[in-house]
């Protein structure tokens, strides 16, 4: 298992920065300096070998996002969950790529769109599925399916209620529906969904520290060396931006506007019938496999595989997911 004493050599905070500095630069060096918004939304993803990064302007700030792909090809949405961003996508992608068009965004606050200051934007997953639904827009996408992970999901669901002729199917990982996946894990969250108190914020911003970044990425993982640094390096560097955490903070408390629409998300599962694929990470403690089960009730064309790691499953089992996701698009991802 990785320790952070393998790196003697840099202090913590020297660490996070060169790692994420090194990173800037290599993806300055291959892709060029920046460009204009418009020539890069009008930039179709020609090659299906390359994967294009990308701005566009929702709501006045620049919403990054990954695209691979020939957009005449049936499109697959990937939205992501905390802490990360489109990063947690970057090994699926290309594995998708060359027989679909893949959209995958940084909401505002993650990966590398902007983070404009609470008092500026609506920091909450209603506003979340407005930014992605006005990106697909913008992105002349009419059609899609949706792989939903942790925020993802709720982003994800709030899409198909809006627009639940749009979606061609879910591939569902690790992302909840059902009061029955909010275990013990989310006691302190639902203590500040009761009382926004300073208390209540202060207990939670553990969340926001190193050990706990990596601990998402290796608790329940059989083998945590197979897990690269890189991924939990990449996202406390964010999330140590200034301000950041208190964006972070307004989103907990957001999430309980989620749960209050379960019951409406469930009745169009069962209206609507959209098919799934479910490869839900059985040991993760955030979201355990209690909030996996409940989605049999409610789907009739579901694929369901409970796989034998933590919560970010894509690192440990992204070959499996794969191939299940290329067998399930076959069959239901027409454009």
């Amino acid at each position: 298992m990785y320790s952070p004493h393998s790196y003697k050599w840099l202090s913590p905070k020297r660490l996070l920065d060169t790692a994420f500095k090194v990173g800037m630069l290599a993806t300055w060096l291959l892709s060029g300096p920046a460009q204009a918004t418009e020539t890069l939304v009008a930039q179709p993803a020609t090659s299906t070998n390359s994967v294009y990064h990308r701005t566009v302007k929702i709501q006045g700030i620049n919403i990054a996002y990954r695209e691979a792909g020939d957009p005449d090809k049936p499109t697959i949405v990937l939205l992501h969950g905390f802490p990360t961003s489109s990063h947690m996508f970057r090994n699926l992608i290309p594995e998708l790529s060359s027989k679909y068009h893949v959209l995958a965004p940084d909401y505002p606050g993650f990966g590398s769109s902007d983070m404009p200051a609470l008092a500026k934007f609506d920091y909450s997953f209603a506003n979340f599925a407005t930014v992605v639904d006005t990106f697909l827009t913008a992105k002349s996408v009419e059609k899609y399916s949706l792989y939903v992970m942790d925020y993802g999901a709720p982003v994800g669901f709030r899409l198909f209620a809006k627009h639940p002729e749009r979606v061609t199917g879910f591939i569902i990982q690790n992302g909840n529906a059902y009061s029955q996946g909010l275990k013990e894990f989310w006691n302190p969250i639902k203590a500040l969904w009761a009382d926004r108190s300073r208390k209540n914020e202060d207990a939670l911003r553990p969340f926001f520290k190193l050990e706990t970044t990596r601990w998402q990425y290796t608790n329940g993982v059989k083998d945590a060396s197979v897990i690269s640094p890189a991924t939990w390096i990449h996202d406390q560097y964010l999330l140590d931006r200034p301000g950041n955490q208190e964006i972070q903070l307004e989103l907990f408390h957001s999430y309980g506007t989620n749960v209050t629409e379960y019951p409406k998300w469930q009745k169009l599962f069962r209206q609507y019938q959209p098919p799934a694929l479910l490869v839900w990470g059985k040991n993760d403690v955030i979201f355990p496999e209690a909030g996996a089960y409940p989605y049999k009730q409610d789907l009739k064309d579901l694929d369901f595989h409970l796989l034998d790691t933590g919560h970010f499953a894509l690192e440990t089992h992204g070959n499996f997911i794969a191939k299940k996701m290329l067998s399930f698009l076959e069959r239901t991802g027409k454009k």
